[in-house]
């Protein structure tokens, strides 16, 4: 099948093509058609699929007839992250350059003014995060009431965000008779309750099996201590023909410090995570797609809808806490039908977290065998430096003056005749006598060096008959 097989326009067509794309996904194969016959649906498809372009590819032809208005947009999309939503908007720009059609992008971390802006000027799709869309809708910004198309992406990461309150309350200010469209990797009990309470006898598309994992990707566990974890990825980032790589660990400050340390060794490395504003993420980000660097060392806030090409290797230093996050970091790579490896840290502690994310996926990963050399970097970087003298070379010691022999030893004060040393020996053995004198001393009271100068307790005079 090709995109010409889905009924896309030609202006749609071309635009595709040019992006480099003529077979369609598993995924948009099956989902393309039912948006444009304007039904519900909802799509279980694994991270990587092509998910995206499946809704935005028909938004595209559906919005290309109508007129917006001011304040209020044609179609909404709501997604998980700022990184994903600024994705959609890129993906919108290159789908849909050959349409008249107007986007606005409401995220946080950046000023809200060109955003209002940009709504009162009448928007066709409005890609937005929740909580910036609630702040602005609060503020009489922006109103729902024209919205007759809703994307709700991501949905199990809006779940582990805190953010289904949120979006039913979005839900409850859109007009009753829309499309809605729900796409997630898995669907646990709540997204299923969102489903049935927001959705209209939605059309149920499953292109792969929930929270498998990607059949392109290599998937390793690497058995390692906590204080080795640094050396063995430094290892495997050397001799495991990494060309792109993104390593995810659990906190932030283990982003900053893992990224440090890498630079620190001659790594291209940069970082991304939540403590950063969003010019600085997407900055670090366009430097790591343009190849200014090949490592980003990256929080869960890149672990869904980040979408590189070519990212050859995945590294979780640290097991994920949630399974669900261990499919979605791990599909970062092995997209678009590429080849992929991804390599699991686990130390002691991770033994339920790995055991909860075999069980989830439905494998057993393969245990990575390190080779020798992974631990002959020497252990000296992780200590400190001793202080001591630098140690002489060989060289050096045979070119010291040569130690004195014998004979020309300065002689030594000669040594007493054997009758000095029979008086001292003779003087040792008085010294009990000696003793005695100095108790007797005591007894009368009388000073001697060293001995007691003070009075006599009372209780000493006292005889014990």
């Amino acid at each position: 099948m090709k995109f010409a097989d889905l009924g896309l326009s030609d202006e749609l067509l071309q635009a595709v093509e040019s992006a480099g794309y003529d077979t369609p996904t598993p995924i948009q194969a099956q989902a393309i058609p039912q948006i444009q016959m304007m039904k519900d649906l909802i799509a279980i498809a694994q991270t990587g699929t092509g998910k995206t372009a499946s809704f935005v590819l028909p938004m595209i032809d559906i919005l290309a007839h109508g007129r917006r208005r001011a304040l209020m947009p044609r179609s909404l999309i709501l997604e998980p992250t700022r990184e994903l939503a600024a994705q959609v908007a890129e993906n919108f720009e290159k789908y849909g350059k050959n349409h008249d059609l107007k986007m606005a992008l409401l995220i946080g971390g950046v000023q809200m003014g060109d955003q209002v802006k940009a709504l009162n000027e009448g928007v066709d799709v409005l890609i937005a995060t929740p909580g910036r869309l609630m702040d602005l809708f609060e503020r009489g910004k922006i109103l729902l009431t024209g919205c007759d198309l809703l994307v709700i992406d991501e949905a199990d990461r809006m779940l582990d965000m805190g953010f289904i309150p949120d979006i039913e309350t979005i839900c409850s200010k859109l007009p009753p008779n829309r499309q809605t469209l729900l796409f997630s990797a898995t669907m646990p009990p709540p997204i299923k309750k969102l489903a049935d309470k927001f959705l209209t006898n939605p059309k149920y598309i499953e292109v792969a099996r929930p929270a498998s994992a990607n059949i392109n990707i290599a998937q390793h566990k690497v058995f390692v201590t906590p204080r080795k974890k640094r050396e063995v990825l430094r290892h495997l980032l050397r001799t495991d023909d990494v060309r792109t790589a993104i390593i995810f660990a659990n906190r932030k400050t283990t982003v900053r410090e893992l990224a440090k340390s890498l630079k620190q060794h001659g790594f291209a490395v940069g970082e991304i995570h939540g403590d950063m504003d969003q010019s600085q993420r997407l900055a670090e980000l366009q430097l790591f797609k343009d190849g200014h660097i090949n490592i980003l060392c990256a929080s869960d806030v890149a672990a869904r809808g980040l979408d590189v090409k070519g990212v050859s290797h995945v590294f979780n230093f640290d097991t994920p806490w949630h399974p669900d996050d261990y499919v979605h970091r791990i599909g970062r790579t092995g997209r678009a039908g590429a080849k992929g490896r991804a390599f699991t840290f686990v130390s002691d502690e991770d033994a339920e977290a790995i055991a909860n994310v075999e069980k989830l996926t439905g494998m057993k990963i393969p245990v990575f065998t390190l080779e020798a050399e992974a631990n002959t970097e020497s252990e000296a970087e992780e200590r400190p430096a001793r202080s001591e003298k630098p140690r002489r070379s060989s060289r050096q010691r045979e070119e010291r003056e040569p130690r004195a022999t014998r004979e020309e030893r300065p002689a030594r004060e000669e040594r007493p005749d054997r009758g000095e040393r029979s008086e001292r020996a003779e003087s040792r053995k008085a010294r009990p006598e000696r003793r005695d004198d100095r108790r007797t001393r005591f007894e009368d009271n009388e000073p001697d060096d060293g001995g007691w100068n003070g009075p006599i307790p009372g209780f000493l005079n006292v005889s014990a008959g």
